[in-house]
Parts: C-alpha cells; sequence; structure tokens
C-alpha cells in the first residue's frame, strides 16, 4: 500500500457533479480565498472511511497526499493524521506528526481542512506542550495559519483551558477575513460553555471592536435578553 493506492479509493467515489457544487460552496473562482482548488466530489462519509481503511498509511505517504491538487486527497491525509494523532501517546511519537502538519500549512488550505484536522493534531499536541507555536501561526501572514491557530484551542477549551482562545480572538479582532471572525466567534462560543461569566465580561470589553460576525457567533447559546444587551451598539 502506498499513497497511489489511496488516491484510487478514493477516485472511485468521483462524482462530477457535486464536484461543481463543492467547488462553488468551497469558493473557488478568481480572488476567493479557495481560488484553483479542484474536488472529486466526494462526501465527508467517504473520505473518512477511506482514511480509516488506509490508517497504517507511512508519514511519508502522507506527504504525498498532502501535496495532491484534490482537495479530499488532502482532507483525506489530513484523517490520517488525525487517526495517527490518536494513536500516537507520547510527545516523541506525537511530534514527526505534528512536524509535518505544520510543515505544509499552505496545503490546509480551506476552512473544513482546518476544522477537521487542528483540534485532534495541533491542539492536541499543545495539551502538553509550549503553546508559542499558535501565536507565531497567529502572526501569519497566511490565513490558515491563523485560522489554525484559533480552532486548535477548540482541544483546550474541552479539558478547561480557556487562556489561550480568548488571547488569540483578542489578536484577531481586527483581522480582515470573515473565516477568522466565524473562527474566533466559534471558539469563545465554546469557552463560553465552559464560563460563561467569563465570556459575558470579555465581550462587555470588546463588543464594540469586535467584528460583528465574531459576536454574533460569540454569544449564539446566549438568552434573548442577553443577546439583545451584548448586541446594542451604544
Amino acid at each position: 500500500m502506498d499513497f497511489r493506492d489511496i488516491e484510487t479509493a478514493l477516485a472511485a467515489f468521483r462524482n462530477d457533479a457535486q464536484a461543481t457544487l463543492l467547488q462553488r460552496f468551497f469558493k473557488t473562482g478568481a480572488g476567493q480565498y479557495g481560488e484553483g482548488d479542484r474536488f472529486l466530489g466526494l462526501t465527508s462519509p467517504q473520505v473518512r472511511a477511506v482514511a480509516r481503511q488506509h490508517r497504517e498509511a507511512s508519514l511519508h505517504d502522507v506527504e504525498h497526499l498532502l501535496q495532491s491538487p484534490w482537495h479530499e486527497v488532502r482532507a483525506c491525509g489530513l484523517v490520517i493524521l488525525t487517526l495517527k494523532m490518536q494513536r500516537a501517546k507520547t510527545p516523541e511519537q506525537q511530534r514527526p506528526i505534528v512536524e509535518l502538519y505544520l510543515g505544509h500549512t499552505p496545503r490546509i488550505n480551506n476552512w473544513d481542512l482546518v476544522d477537521i484536522s487542528a483540534p485532534h493534531v495541533l491542539g492536541h499536541y499543545m495539551l502538553t506542550e509550549p503553546r508559542d507555536v499558535l501565536y507565531s501561526l497567529a502572526h501569519s501572514s497566511l490565513l490558515w495559519d491563523n485560522r489554525i491557530a484559533m480552532v486548535s484551542t477548540l482541544t483546550l477549551i474541552r479539558h478547561n483551558e480557556l487562556d489561550d482562545c480568548y488571547c488569540l480572538a483578542t489578536i484577531f479582532l481586527n483581522h480582515p477575513h470573515d473565516l477568522m471572525h466565524k473562527a474566533a466567534g466559534w471558539m469563545l462560543r465554546e469557552a463560553g460553555k465552559r464560563d460563561k461569566a467569563r465570556l459575558v465580561d470579555y465581550i462587555e470589553k470588546h463588543r464594540l471592536a469586535m467584528p460583528r460576525t465574531m459576536l454574533r457567533y460569540a454569544i449564539e447559546k446566549l438568552d434573548d435578553a442577553e443577546r439583545r444587551h451584548l448586541m446594542r451598539r451604544g
């Protein structure tokens, strides 16, 4: 088995009509965030099924998958990395997986690719390792590095470690891209499930500077009266 077998298994599910829809959904037109990406037309369950069948693929093979022009092939490689990370019990076992991941962030180049991988690869690694890398990614000029940093905090939040979420959300208050407003708002919402008072205090402090999309995402789970109060413009 090598990466070519995985590519063949994915290609067996090719659906050109679905691919056309996906190319519009993931904004692959000129000047859009997914410009030039190509799709085979697979569903997420199909990609995950192939990844599970090939979870023993080497990191060398995964690296080839991440170089693919096909979105679903890259997605499959990322899912394989998350499966490997689940079984890697020590930092020594985890580090090569994370290094491969961080070495290919330009190929993790749409929001779904980030979201299926960042919490399970980098976020999991950050539970026991220094978190400087999150801030390096946050200050990168690459949108996908920024989103990886923010979404990776989901794993930390689920372990009741909220500080990095709030620090990164503050860095992204002035980010120019809507995809980061959504990501930061999403993570703030998740943090609020763990500590509602801290979320409300943070929003009261930053709500006038916060992009409205970020604000709406962050307060989505609050009750109507709280949302109206925090959305006020005065």
